[in-house]
């Protein structure tokens, strides 16, 4: 397994430093100018001549003077060393900037996911085992329909619902504004305001994994040898979660294992509409904005876990299922 594993991380390298000389062209070639944006604010308090040497001592201080490849491994050679360089519009290092984003989206997909594996395992579970009856067929139902509508489709209903004609939720924010909560109340506040993204993000999710669940249980009740234990006389019970669902975890186990990883990863379209400060509303105001060091360091983190989540799946398909040998 080391050297496989060993075998792997040598890919993930290469795939990562290609990835990167994509990535660094691409938003190259992207309209902007980030010393200019550095510098815009000034531009109105000095002389002309002033402004254009601000300006050039700006691009200087980023490295824009020099040719596109002498740029290209000096980005990349600070990154290896933790250096992701510094936003032209917020004034500080890209890793200061992206570290409270990333808590606010840590916590939003912990409970997401937990929230998320609790209803729609146990309800996949069920919807195998009633096949076709009138609970399977309602499950089957309202997961298609929530897998039909879009994520913001139905983030905005919710709003609707539980926002505006019955306030139950804020509308969006982390915080009551003015409250200034401090203590236990301040983390009442802060999950109050999680609730509603949450349950958004669980109905959005639920169809998927649930019907991913059912399939992956109803291919394992349909083997040999779950016939062979019902015939051995062994409880219901026992067949479908010890022989049946410890098979139809081998499916099962990558999606979990992504979805561990995915807990770094922001929700673009939902932390958007509800204004909560995570890493996707980061990402996607950086690109508003045309801050693209920010923008790049974080498609770069993106690729770093999608990486390692592929890595850690086919380990964890060793485990779960021992015919499969990594060489």
């Amino acid at each position: 397994m080391v050297k496989y594993i060993l075998k792997r991380l040598s890919y993930m390298v290469v795939v990562f430093f290609i990835l990167s000389i994509l990535l660094f062209g691409l938003f190259k070639m992207v309209p902007g100018d980030p010393a200019r944006m550095m510098v815009e604010g000034q531009k109105m308090s000095v002389s002309p001549e002033e402004y254009e040497r601000l300006y050039q001592d700006a691009r200087t201080r980023l490295g824009l003077d020099k040719p596109i490849i002498v740029q290209y491994f000096s980005w990349f050679g600070n990154v290896l060393q933790g250096d992701f360089g510094y936003s032209s519009v917020h004034r500080v290092p890209v890793l200061q900037l992206v570290g409270p984003p990333m808590k606010n989206t840590v916590c939003l997909n912990i409970v997401y996911y937990i929230l998320l594996f609790f209803i729609t395992i146990p309800l996949g579970i069920k919807a195998a085992v009633k096949q076709n009856s009138v609970f399977d067929t309602t499950v089957q139902v309202t997961t298609i329909i929530g897998i039909s509508i879009p994520s913001f489709i139905t983030a905005l209903i919710f709003i609707f619902l539980f926002a505006i004609t019955i306030p139950i939720f804020p509308i969006s924010g982390m915080v009551t504004t003015g409250a200034g909560y401090t203590g236990i109340r301040a983390v009442g506040d802060y999950l109050y305001h999680l609730c509603l993204p949450v349950i958004v993000m669980v109905f959005a999710g639920l169809g998927g994994l649930t019907r991913y669940v059912r399939g992956a249980l109803l291919d394992a009740l349909s083997m040999d040898y779950v016939r062979t234990a019902r015939a051995k006389g062994l409880r219901e019970k026992t067949v479908i979660y010890k022989h049946a669902f410890r098979n139809a975890l081998i499916p099962i186990t990558g999606y979990v294992v992504g979805s561990i990883v995915a807990i770094f990863g922001g929700s673009i379209i939902i932390e958007t509409l509800f204004s909560w400060k995570g890493v996707g509303k980061l990402l996607i105001d950086s690109l508003n904005q045309q801050d693209y060091t920010v923008a790049l360091a974080m498609q770069m983190f993106y690729i770093l876990l999608a990486l390692v989540a592929n890595l850690i799946t086919d380990i964890c398909y060793c485990f779960v299922d021992p015919r499969i040998k990594l060489e």
